[in-house]
């Protein structure tokens, strides 16, 4: 997955805008305008770097002098300690786009990293780690992009890519073969049909539906196990609904093709990285 440079822009200056409204009373009443500083960037955890790039990119819209240096890029490992990157610019602009870009840098290396967690989990076995659309409102497109870089990939990234039959529009229609029938005679031909289902019964009538994709929800392990056997390779298979650190390895030997993880992105820990400043005193 690439960024691209438009919607990286528009979320950083929504959070500038959030962040800044109009002056930083502590920055603009103490340092002199024409300051300029060196700040690093430096690890203060161990795992996968990711969003360098859109922490630096908060700093050029600040101040297009700017001069940036990075070290350590997208999808590379980092220990603790590790300097990954310089910015030489205002010292206003440093100062005001300290949070902002932590912000950004820090959470995606934590969903980069948890992702990475999963993929090492799972290594040997036929099942690949993907995100949901359990995103935070405006900030999917970074999300989903940390997810790659720590070797997951990416669900649909909205409704528009693909029709996905919950239990929640099964209840709302009234049957699992009528809503696909219904499904059918309507959407593009380009379009694959996901059903979600909660026992092997329902397996059965979304494989005599010939249903491109089948979610085993909350299915055990045993009966995940089966659901394999019984598919044959007819639809891929993804494992979803609490996933776990723990519980995720014995998913994968089931069979399945895919194991979705909400957590990688609504609920991800941080990243620990720190900015120091190393320009001398500017204060007058």
């Amino acid at each position: 997955m690439k960024l691209l440079a438009f919607q990286v822009d528009d979320i950083i200056k929504s959070a500038l805008l959030e962040d800044i409204n109009y002056i930083d009373v502590t920055t603009d009443l103490l340092v002199e305008e024409g300051a300029r500083s060196t700040a690093k960037y430096v690890s203060k955890d161990e795992g996968v770097l990711c969003g360098i790039d859109v922490a630096m990119r908060v700093f050029e819209l600040l101040d297009d002098s700017v001069e940036t240096e990075v070290y350590i890029h997208d999808g590379e490992r980092v220990k603790k300690g590790d300097i990954i990157a310089r910015i030489t610019g205002s010292t206003r602009a440093l100062l005001k786009g300290e949070r902002t870009a932590l912000n950004l840098v820090q959470h995606m290396s934590g969903i980069a990293t948890a992702t990475n967690k999963c993929v090492q989990l799972v290594k040997g076995t036929k099942a690949s780690v993907a995100d949901t659309r359990k995103t935070l409102p405006g900030l999917r497109v970074i999300q989903k992009y940390a997810v790659t870089v720590g070797g997951g990939r990416n669900h649909r990234y909205n409704l528009s890519d693909c029709a996905m039959l919950k239990d929640t529009h099964l209840d709302a229609y009234g049957s699992m073969t009528g809503a696909v029938n219904a499904l059918r005679e309507k959407m593009g031909h380009t379009v694959k049909i996901e059903v979600e289902v909660a026992t092997l019964d329902e397996l059965k009538e979304a494989l005599g539906l010939g249903v491109e994709i089948i979610m085993l929800d909350n299915m055990s392990n045993e009966d995940m196990a089966q659901a394999v056997k019984l598919t044959d390779g007819r639809a891929l298979l993804e494992a979803s609904g609490n996933v776990t650190a723990e519980t995720i390895r014995g998913i994968a030997e089931t069979g399945v093709d895919i194991i979705s993880i909400g957590a990688l992105t609504h609920s991800v820990k941080a990243f620990d990285i720190s900015m120091k400043m190393e320009a001398e005193d500017q204060r007058q």
